[in-house]
């Protein structure tokens, strides 16, 4: 858990940008939802933009990392769960609590009100915390889709995965498809950091935690049958401080690194060194 208190006072003290390149290792699936068929399509289309080219939004993102920080901390538990919705068959459980110190809620905000935990008492709730983190919708690298990948892709940028669901007792297939950005494609990631006093300063680890979880996961459908596996590379850090949109001053580098690992250690390293540079 944080330093921070119910006392804590909450002021920006600047922005930890983090930009970089996300690489789909395996076929990628953030799914459309079933409003956008198409006829002849796929059964279950990617999300794109106006312009009809995949992308990977800023929520997706941000909620995987959320829920595999959850369940490393111990937090993905019935105690220390609530409900956001309890629409049968579409329940959504997230990690949430009221201690000034929880770290997932302070990096990724706490709403206010009275929630429903899964079990225990209900949540009474006081005041809201401000989410530290933003992440921003990830845009395709049109150049990663290089002219030999199209010639092979079912679509200008995109692969359909057939798969089939064999029925236990009559053995007939119930064919279905994904589409899927494909091996090799590469997006542009950027993720934003608050700093709203001196104890936010360790939430920056425990970002880059969450990115390193997520390298050994899966981002979007089908993660367990081979879709999803995403790699972080060519990352910078840097620090902006209030100077830097009040007069102008130059921004401070922290870190330029290759993958997750030179990053994480350079953040622990430095520590809140940024803070007092």
């Amino acid at each position: 858990m944080s330093a921070h208190t119910a006392q804590t006072e909450l002021k920006l003290l600047g922005k930890l940008i983090l930009e970089g390149t996300l690489h789909c290792e395996t076929g990628l699936h953030v799914g459309a939802g079933k409003g956008s068929l198409e006829i002849g399509g796929a059964d279950n289309p990617v999300v794109k933009d106006a312009f009809g080219r995949p992308y990977i939004p800023g929520s997706s993102l941000r909620g995987r990392i959320r829920a595999l920080l959850e369940q490393a901390t111990g937090m993905a538990v019935p105690a220390e769960m609530v409900f956001v919705s309890r629409r049968k068959g579409q329940e959504v459980r997230i990690h949430q609590s009221d201690r000034p110190d929880d770290e997932i809620c302070l990096l990724f905000g706490r709403t206010p009100g009275r929630m429903e935990r899964v079990t225990g008492d209900a949540l009474e709730g006081g005041s809201s915390s401000p989410a530290r983190l933003a992440v921003f919708d990830a845009a395709l690298d049109l150049e990663s889709i290089t002219p030999q990948m199209r010639e092979n892709l079912d679509d200008e940028l995109t692969e359909v995965k057939s798969e089939n669901a064999i029925d236990r007792i009559t053995s007939q297939a119930n064919a279905r498809t994904f589409e899927r950005v494909p091996v090799g494609a590469r997006f542009r990631t950027r993720f934003v950091l608050d700093i709203l006093c001196e104890e936010d300063a360790p939430l920056l680890a425990l970002l880059v935690q969450g990115l390193r979880l997520l390298e050994d996961d899966a981002l979007g459908g089908g993660g367990s049958r081979g879709s999803g596996r995403v790699r972080f590379s060519d990352l910078k850090l840097v620090w902006r401080d209030k100077g830097y949109y009040s007069t102008g001053k130059a921004e401070e580098q922290i870190a330029a690194a290759p993958g997750l690992g030179e990053l994480q250690a350079a953040v622990h390293e430095k520590g809140s060194a940024f803070l007092t540079a």
